[in-house]
């Protein structure tokens, strides 16, 4: 019996044994995945992780890039509005008209003679019948005397008359002048074109009206012995404050007068024609191109884009920080299991 104990004993030791080899067999081929797991599939999640990583630098770079471009131009646009501002641009505008205001011509004749004065009309001059003689003047004329603006001592006799209107009929103005003498060695008779006749007409200082005109507008001059064609284009000019000047600008041609006359004469006979040189009145006036709604629509933009470019920045980091938290969390569970 003690035999037959003894050797039950030793059997059930053995199974105990191969029990264990086997639990151990077992668990070795449960820890086996594991660390295959450890070596193979954390390598491959930190090199995703990696990617991923560079790829939001090279983004936050890159925004960080679009951000200053934006900078630099708010920098750029705020420049250019204020140098807009300093140097506004000449606009000319052309506005066509039928008719225009008969402009006022005044005449500073000196000792000549007005001895006529017509409208006509399609550049139509009739040939002078009796020239250096009187005859009819069918123009509205009106005299005056003032003092000379620049040295208000002076008299100064005018002879203010009405110029053309109709552009159409390519009205014009015809004027006949006689100087039986002079001391001088050159003849000629001084004008100034001012923009509206009916303006002086209404005026109750005619006088002050013509010393303003003498003051804001040139003179110009026609000699003796010539036709002097001047042929008239008005400007407006806009100020900046709001106000309005007007200016004549004029293209002149002479032809010379052939006296036909049959005594020599020792007088000057001048001759002088006014017409519109087309039906457009041109307008000046400085214009700022900048536009400030154009400029803050701009800057509000880019502002915008600062600001998101700003939260995608920070979501961007923090996304990375997250995942630089998650990688070492699982790398740190790895490494416990495997211990």
């Amino acid at each position: 019996q003690l035999s037959e104990d003894v050797e039950r004993v030793s059997e059930n030791q053995t199974d105990e044994r191969e029990g264990e080899m086997e639990v151990h067999e077992d668990a070795s081929s449960v820890i086996l995945p594991d660390s295959e797991l450890g070596t193979s599939a954390p390598s491959l999640r930190f090199s995703k992780t990696c990617l991923k990583n560079v790829f939001s630098v090279i983004l936050l770079f890159i925004y960080l890039l679009l951000m200053a471009v934006a900078v630099f131009l708010v920098y750029q646009t705020i420049s250019d509005f204020r140098e807009k501002l300093k140097h506004p641009v000449m606009s000319v505008s052309y506005k066509e008209v039928s008719l225009y205001d008969a402009p006022g011509i005044a005449f500073y004749p000196g000792k000549a003679r007005l001895l006529s004065c017509k409208h006509h009309y399609y550049d139509h001059i009739p040939p002078l019948i009796n020239p250096g003689q009187p005859g009819d003047i069918e123009c509205t004329t009106q005299r005056i005397n003032y003092t000379d603006p620049f040295t208000n001592q002076t008299m100064k006799y005018a002879l203010v008359v009405q110029g053309p209107r109709d552009v159409k009929k390519k009205e014009l103005v015809f004027l006949q002048f006689h100087l039986n003498g002079t001391d001088q060695d050159f003849s000629a008779i001084d004008y100034l074109l001012f923009s509206s006749f009916q303006e002086f007409i209404n005026s109750p200082e005619k006088a002050e009206f013509m010393k303003n005109c003498e003051s804001s507008y040139s003179s110009w001059k026609f000699s003796g012995g010539f036709r002097t064609w001047v042929k008239m284009s008005l400007v407006k000019t806009k100020e900046e404050d709001g106000s309005e000047t007007v200016e004549f600008k004029q293209e002149t041609s002479v032809v010379n007068y052939i006296d036909q006359r049959t005594k020599p004469r020792s007088d000057q006979l001048f001759f002088v024609v006014f017409e519109w040189k087309d039906p457009f009145i041109q307008t000046v006036q400085d214009i700022i191109t900048a536009n400030p709604w154009n400029m803050i629509a701009l800057l509000c933009g880019i502002f915008l884009a600062l600001f998101k470019a700003a939260d995608f920045a920070k979501l961007s980091v923090k996304w990375m920080i997250k995942i630089r938290k998650r990688h070492l969390k699982r790398r740190s569970q790895v490494m416990n299991h495997i211990n």
